[in-house]
């Protein structure tokens, strides 16, 4: 009779061990995988809405609605996504070729700059001891030549490893289909086997949903039609490459407070600068109160009103997820810091006593 249960205990701690080896074992294996996995439950969360508006019209045909609901992200993300790329690839293999050929001379260009530079700004220079006007033309002219043929050499990879792409492409659409049509019954048989007390893995849950949801809607969002407006302006203007323009603004816009000035704001100066004022004028106008109008009035409505994060906080954790996890971490980083915020929020109530078995408030949810 004593030796039973803990002969119970030591069985339980060596299923509990294989359990832990066995889940180490399975994330190892799907490890290559893991963005294309990643990519799929984002579909399947952002899309299941609209796969639940069509399983309500035609009721008791889950495959032919999750079926349909992948038909319509090939066509408005996919497709149109390829299409971009495709169109990106070309044009940085064209514009990296004038720079190679010399019609883009980008220490011709320093010089335009510097030498239309008013005195004002030639003396603050020198204040600052920014004299070698020759060394700095040099390094960047070298330094912009380099990102560019950086650049060009990973858009070549990208087609070089085209199969790869279209393998991983192919599990994610796999992947989302199944996430569509059995959602809602493996995430209650995930609901029963976290070993969490229920309030606390369903607040966990709502809010990895919610935020993935937010995030995605808000950034990404922001990112297409800044990037959008942004390629339109610099076309309008005359500026070569505004689709690479465009992407790349699309890409800062990402990145909160600073986002598509890193871009725009330097293409002005030199507008300017080199006499053109009037495009100079246009493109900082459009850059205030056009393209960044567009992230002053949609992201508080996609993003805040679901997450409420703070922006310094969205902006250090989008930076060290994109530096961990690349282009992943844009959704990975404010995924892990809504769920770092909603954890604590539940460890507080846990030590004030204050109603530990009870759900989330909506303001701790967020």
């Amino acid at each position: 009779m004593n030796h039973k249960p803990q002969n119970v205990r030591i069985e339980d701690g060596v299923f509990l061990g294989f359990v832990l080896i066995v889940s180490i074992a399975f994330a190892l294996v799907i490890e290559p995988f893991f963005a294309a996995i990643l990519w799929g439950v984002i579909a399947a969360i952002l899309f299941t809405p609209l796969n639940h508006n069509l399983l309500y019209r035609m009721p008791g045909r889950p495959n032919t609605a999750a079926g349909l609901t992948l038909l319509i992200i090939v066509a408005v993300v996919i497709l149109p996504a390829i299409v971009l790329t495709i169109a990106l690839v070309q044009e940085a293999t064209l514009f990296y070729g004038r720079i190679q050929s010399g019609e883009i001379n980008i220490a011709r260009v320093f010089a335009q700059f510097q030498a239309r530079l008013p005195d004002w700004a030639s003396a603050f220079l020198a204040r600052l001891g920014v004299t070698n006007f020759a060394a700095v033309r040099e390094m960047l002219s070298e330094g912009i030549a380099s990102s560019f043929r950086t650049v060009a050499t990973q858009l070549f990879q990208v087609g070089q490893s085209a199969f790869s792409f279209f393998v991983a492409l192919s599990v994610t659409l796999y992947l989302t289909f199944f996430l569509l049509r059995d959602g809602p019954s493996l995430a209650a048989r995930l609901d029963r086997a976290a070993p969490l007390r229920t309030s606390h893995r369903r607040a966990l849950m709502q809010q990895f949903v919610v935020v993935t949801r937010a995030t995605i809607k808000g950034s990404i969002v922001v990112a297409v039609v800044q990037g959008l407006i942004g390629g339109v302006v610099f076309w309008a203007l005359g500026i070569p490459g505004p689709l690479l323009w465009g992407v790349l603004m699309g890409c800062f816009s990402l990145i909160p407070a600073v986002g598509t000035g890193l871009v725009w704001v330097p293409v002005a100066l030199y507008l300017l600068a080199t006499g053109a004022i009037a495009k100079g004028v246009i493109l900082v106008f459009c850059g205030l109160f056009v393209i960044g109008l567009v992230d002053n009035l949609l992201r508080p409505i996609l993003v805040g009103r679901d997450t409420r994060i703070p922006d310094y906080v969205v902006l250090i954790t989008t930076l060290g997820g994109i530096d961990m996890f690349g282009f992943n971490g844009i959704v990975i980083g404010p995924v892990i810091a809504a769920l770092f915020i909603a954890t604590w929020n539940i460890v507080t109530r846990m030590r004030t006593g204050d109603g530990i078995e009870g759900p989330l408030t909506k303001e701790e949810a967020r």
